[in-house]
């Protein structure tokens, strides 16, 4: 939008002139370059960590770079609900209606915004004949569009937000905000939101970071750009490529200081009562963005000496914290940190300035121990040599570190646990504790007669000692053994391990078997005459008039001996026999003393199978009757 004289006196009243001066440049991103700084970026101390020590941006840059007053009240508030939390507040867009004459089309809001191009329509041109009432409309437009465009950029990069409605409502009163630390602030949590590994866009006001960049490193700044006025970001505007003068990376740790840089700037920037707020280390407020100015840590850009800094502040849980899940009320809800800027004069350091500004002996040795100098790994730039300390480093004197107020950390710890279950078996055993315990349910009950239910392998081994036989456990399935009216109960659980001295895993035991389905085979195969068959393993005394193939009620309890058969199922009997075992019947060795038994009466007391239709995939089956209830519990 072009800036008509009309709305300049609203712009110089706002703090917001020397922005709206950059808006006239036209700013080149370079992408690389704010992609490798971003990498050196610690969400931790809001500070570039750098092979030398470490650097960022603060308020002084702010004041220089955009011109922006550093000193006033928060920028702060709610996002929409002002009827609720403002006095003399109405609804959003009733406000909206009220303060710039008309509402925008449907299409151009979406939730609390408005798209730019509603605004650049609308208010690019300032009518010759306006009167004053149609200026100040004019200037709330452009207020608000260089806000969301120049200062507190989103990702969208296409909509205002209405949350400058209550700010713009009253021009003449935009003056005593803090402009200045809530751009800083927004652009330290964009930093600390990129730093992320998910996170590819960045946004935020990169114009200052740009400009900052170029003016503290010299061996990054494009060449043929000698002239530059104020605000000093406005020297690189028109900067689209340029090539490193050479590979040394130098840093200036006072740019501002030289003659020519305060022959163009502001008075009204260097006054005392906005460069004090220099050296607070305070909080910086936007809305719900809360972050530290840690100044403390970069003693060397405000002309003093850096020594060893204090434990950075834990602030992860603020980081949390982007003012979704419901509009509030950001000063009551962030009191503390409101009145920790409402105390920033205390919260100023005392800086002594000396002729060589830098780190200390003591700070760098500390910093080449302690600190991650590289991104690559420690291995690629070992250096067999010890590090030796610049001598200008060690006539630096020893001057006292610098005092901060001591605040309580604010740690996420919540986040702090989830990152640390991430890809653990205690996150995966989140939920299954339903499926442990109903199979604790269904191993133990009459659940574990159910056909096709299946065992954990790590519960068959958790639970093995209890349920496994004397030949290691390798068979699956229940099996039951009654003896004088005792009930006797086996579970076998499905172990994959073998055991060495397993009797039933040998090849005389396998020998055996196939001899006794030998003896099975058919009348042609008995031998009246030959010697009983003596088994390797013990043997069971069974009962058959009590044996039932079917026990629904078994109490599991593990014998100490398996008792012997009274019938040896091995042995040829001496009655009439038939073919049935090569047709699928009776094998001749389960014959006993007893006659056997008619076939039609055996087959007419055996249990019929009910037929159940198959599903048909909807659901509906469940709702069917069962034909024989009692007959289907009994089968399954």
């Amino acid at each position: 939008m072009p800036l008509h004289d009309r709305i300049i006196p609203y712009l110089e009243r706002a703090g917001l002139y020397h922005l709206a001066r950059l808006n006239s440049h036209w700013f080149w991103l370079d992408e690389p370059l704010v992609s490798a700084f971003v990498e050196r970026w610690r969400p931790e101390t809001h500070t570039f960590h750098m092979p030398f020590g470490e650097c960022t941006v603060t308020l002084q840059d702010v004041a220089f770079q955009l011109g922006l007053p550093i000193d006033g009240e928060a920028v702060s508030g709610c996002l929409g609900e002002f009827e609720t939390y403002i006095e003399g507040g109405r609804p959003a867009w009733e406000w909206f209606q009220d303060l710039f004459g008309e509402l925008p089309p449907p299409n151009k809001v979406k939730q609390m915004t408005v798209h730019f191009t509603w605004f650049h329509e609308r208010f690019s041109v300032l009518p010759p004949d306006a009167n004053e009432e149609t200026v100040r409309i004019y200037a709330r437009a452009y207020i608000m569009m260089l806000l969301s465009t120049q200062l507190f950029g989103d990702k969208s990069a296409n909509r205002v937000h209405i949350r400058w409605l209550p700010f713009v409502a009253n021009l003449d009163e935009m003056g005593r905000y803090s402009w200045g630390s809530a751009a800083l602030a927004w652009l330290y949590r964009c930093m600390c939101r990129v730093a992320n590994r998910n996170v590819t866009n960045l946004a935020g006001p990169l114009q200052l970071l740009q400009s900052w960049i170029f003016w503290r490193f010299p061996s990054l700044r494009p060449s043929g750009f000698d002239y530059f006025s104020f605000p000093l970001a406005s020297r690189y505007g028109l900067c689209l490529f340029h090539s490193l003068k050479n590979s040394m990376l130098c840093f200036s740790r006072e740019p501002y200081s030289a003659l020519d840089v305060l022959a163009v700037v502001h008075p009204e920037i260097l006054t005392d009562e906005h460069s004090r707020i220099w050296r607070a280390v305070t909080s910086l407020i936007y809305f719900a963005v809360i972050e530290w100015h840690q100044v403390d840590r970069v003693v060397p850009q405000l002309g003093g000496v850096q020594h060893i800094p204090e434990d950075a502040l834990n602030i992860d849980w603020l980081h949390a914290k982007d003012g979704r899940g419901g509009d509030r009320w950001f000063p009551h809800y962030y009191r503390d940190w409101h009145l920790h800027w409402g105390s920033r004069l205390d919260a100023v350091i005392s800086i002594e300035r000396v002729a060589d500004p830098g780190p200390s002996a003591d700070y760098l040795d500390w910093w080449y121990r302690d600190a991650h100098r590289f991104l690559s790994p420690g291995a690629a730039f070992t250096d067999p040599r010890g590090t030796e300390i610049p001598e200008e480093a060690l006539q630096r004197g020893s001057s006292q570190v610098p005092r901060r107020s001591q605040l309580p950390h604010m740690p996420d710890n919540r986040r702090v646990e989830r990152r640390r279950r991430v890809g653990t078996r205690e996150s995966g055993r989140e939920w299954r504790w339903i499926y442990d315990m109903l199979h604790e349910d269904d191993a133990g009950g009459e659940a574990a007669d159910v056909g096709g239910h299946r065992v954990r392998r790590s519960s068959g081994r958790r639970r093995g000692p209890q349920g496994a036989t004397q030949f290691g456990g390798a068979a699956s399935g229940t099996t039951g053994t009654e003896t004088a009216g005792d009930t006797f109960t086996q579970t076998f659980t499905p172990t994959m391990t073998m055991d060495v001295d397993d009797q039933m895993g040998s090849a005389h035991f396998y020998s055996d078997f196939a001899a006794v389905l030998r003896d099975d085979a058919g009348p042609s195969h008995v031998q009246v005459d030959a010697p009983p068959y003596q088994p390797s393993a013990p043997d069971v005394v069974f009962d058959t008039t009590a044996y039932h193939p079917h026990m629904t009620e078994m109490q599991p309890q593990v014998p100490d001996f398996q008792g012997q058969y009274a019938v040896d199922l091995n042995q040829p009997a001496g009655s009439p026999l038939d073919t049935w075992f090569t047709m699928g019947g009776t094998p001749q060795s389960a014959y006993g003393v007893a006659p056997p038994v008619d076939d039609a009466v055996q087959v007419a007391g055996r249990p019929t199978r009910v037929r159940r239709r198959p599903r048909c995939g909807t659901g509906s089956h469940l709702l069917d009757p069962f034909e024989d209830a009692a007959q289907d519990d009994r089968d399954d």
